[in-house]
């Protein structure tokens, strides 16, 4: 025993040696530094995009309301909604001076995130309209202390989180669209290297020297290689100022090699080569948008289930919140945040230091069914339905239809997989490989289509097109269910794999996060245990029977009763 603590030891004092020696510009130097373990313990961060476009909060209802800007520039809804609000001599920098931010208290916020359960919290320190929430001497009029609220946003909430005993870190976009050294999306990409010597890499200095900041976020980065950015250089100059805890992002640019991964709006990843956290809004955008239904938002339940399957896999989260111009966050946010920590007040040894187990999750296979009158979808990052996962999952649609006797031309519009079957006859085997497939028909009968879609991540979309030398290309349509009673649409169903239970381990404990709740029994999947095991409900102090048989373990919960349970959507089972 003594051997190994002084192995632990030893190993310890190695890792915090490597943290601590001067950091060179390179990927392998970087790489070899490592990334501080509060991170990978912490789980939880609070992200805070707030800004110019938090005076217009708005976006499509799928929109990211933090790109307003971008969205006048290619005139889309937003420059409509400009102009009928606001004039159409009105510009986006005459939002400055209406963000008054008079209701901000930085204390409020500080407070309400160390109540949601967050170890850290992320500002959005510059978006990509460029305005600097601190006095940046590289953005004279364009910043939160010469106009608008006239305050040093980023240096007063630096204050209020680290007096709440949580780590304080800055996102910042590395381009911009609004300087005239490069502006974009509208200038050569290749023209970069004014802006970012001259502009770029000294106020990013000017930032981390002022603050500090324990974990830095890029991003925008995606146009250029990391060579561009000078990523080597700017990490270890970060890394070598604020110290061991230092933690950066792995949006730096085409060929970075180093940073905590930053899946977006995700079902979740399951790489554990480094740490990840996810990071997403409540709703779908980052920053508010007032145009967003309540249905696009997620319930304090599927918020807590989310989380429980990303740690489960070895990541965390990274949740948004998108304050209101005045500096309120909205109260229905605040409500998921305070209903999240309330369930890791109970639940939190399961959550906080844990590592993935063996195997992350046991899965059921979920299905949704419904009539869609037409395939015409665009889901972006979501899902046909909330019990649908947002990546990886299959549609399937079939029914009849009628037309006209001709030639016609089929195209299936997706950046995943489809496939097209019409009178048991493969018009279009995957749209990978081709997209558009012909077929001879006859209006004598009912024609028979099955359509099969494979959804892989990120964007969700299908549109099934027909045309003929009669007939434009259209969106297809005359679908009937074929039923005695006439039901235009085509009968769709959806599934996917979700997990019902999630796994984690702490130093001495197996966690089982039961996603349904069991109402008899819970049965694992796992090796069978000591047979001294307890196994607990955490919120209860009841010592649950139970029984391994044929590579299952089998928990009695029958005797557990409505008053022990102390917590919603989730309940954490620990055996040790």
């Amino acid at each position: 025993m003594k051997a190994h603590k002084t192995l632990l030891f030893f190993t310890a004092l190695l890792f915090s040696n490597l943290l601590s020696a001067q950091v060179e510009p390179t990927w392998e130097s970087i790489n070899e530094r490592g990334y501080p373990q509060w991170f990978s313990d912490a789980k939880l961060g609070i992200f805070i995009h707030w800004g110019l476009y938090s005076v217009p909060a708005y976006a499509s209802l799928e929109g990211y309301a933090e790109w307003y800007y971008r969205g006048l520039s290619t005139n889309d809804d937003r420059k409509a909604f400009q102009e009928r609000i606001y004039g159409k001599d009105f510009k986006y920098e005459d939002f400055a001076p209406m963000w008054k931010a008079e209701l901000w208290n930085p204390d409020e916020w500080a407070e309400l995130f160390k109540k949601s359960g967050a170890k850290y919290v992320l500002l959005v320190s510059k978006h990509h309209d460029g305005f600097c929430l601190w006095p940046s001497q590289y953005a004279p009029n364009w910043n939160s202390v010469d106009v608008g609220p006239h305050r040093d946003i980023c240096g007063e909430l630096t204050e209020a989180v680290r007096k709440q005993g949580l780590k304080m870190g800055f996102y910042y976009s590395l381009p911009e669209w609004t300087s005239p050294l490069h502006r974009w999306y509208e200038d050569p990409d290749e023209n970069i290297g004014t802006y970012v010597d001259s502009h770029m890499i000294p106020q990013f200095k000017e930032l981390i020297t002022r603050y500090k900041p324990s974990v830095l976020f890029s991003d925008g980065e995606w146009r250029n290689s990391a060579d561009q950015w000078h990523a080597t250089e700017l990490i270890s100059w970060y890394y070598n100022t604020v110290g061991d805890e230092a933690i950066v992002n792995d949006r730096w640019g085409g060929g970075g090699q180093h940073g905590f991964r930053t899946p977006e709006y995700s079902a979740g990843i399951t790489l554990t080569d480094r740490p990840w956290a996810e990071c997403r809004g409540l709703g779908r955008s980052f920053g508010l948008n007032r145009n967003e239904p309540l249905e696009n938002y997620l319930t304090s339940d599927e918020l807590i289930r989310h989380f429980c399957v990303l740690v489960a896999a070895g990541g965390g989260m990274t949740l948004n919140v998108g304050p209101a111009a005045d500096g309120k966050i909205p109260l229905l946010q605040q409500e998921r945040l305070l209903d999240l920590g309330k369930w890791l007040e109970i639940n939190g040894e399961a959550i906080y230091d844990t590592r993935p187990y063996k195997k992350f999750y046991e899965m059921k296979p979920v299905y949704y069914h419904r009539v869609n009158r037409l395939i015409d979808f665009d889901w972006k990052r979501n899902s046909p339905d909330p019990s649908i996962s947002c990546d990886h999952f299959q549609a399937y649609w079939n029914g009849y239809f009628t037309c006209p006797t001709d030639t016609y031309t089929f195209e299936i519009q997706t950046d995943d997989k489809a496939k097209l079957v019409i009178d048991d006859q493969i018009v279009i085997e995957d749209t990978r490989k081709s997209n558009t497939g012909k077929m001879q028909l006859s209006k004598d009968r009912l024609h028979w289509v099955e359509v099969f879609y494979e959804e892989d991540e990120l964007e969700a979309s299908i549109t099934l097109y027909w045309s003929s030398k009669t007939m434009k290309k259209q969106v297809m349509d005359n679908f009937d269910l074929g039923d005695l009673v006439y039901i235009p649409g085509l009968w769709a169903t959806y599934t996917c794999e979700q997990p019902n239970i999630c796994y984690t381990q702490g130093k001495d404990a197996l966690y089982a996060i039961a996603l349904d709740y069991p109402e008899d029994q819970l049965v694992l999947n796992i090796e069978k245990p000591e047979k001294d095991i307890k196994v607990t409900l955490l919120g209860c102090t009841k010592t649950l029977p139970w029984k391994y048989e044929n590579g299952q373990l089998i928990i009695d919960t029958s005797g557990l009763k409505y008053s022990d349970l102390k917590s919603t959507a989730a309940w954490v089972f620990k055996m040790k």
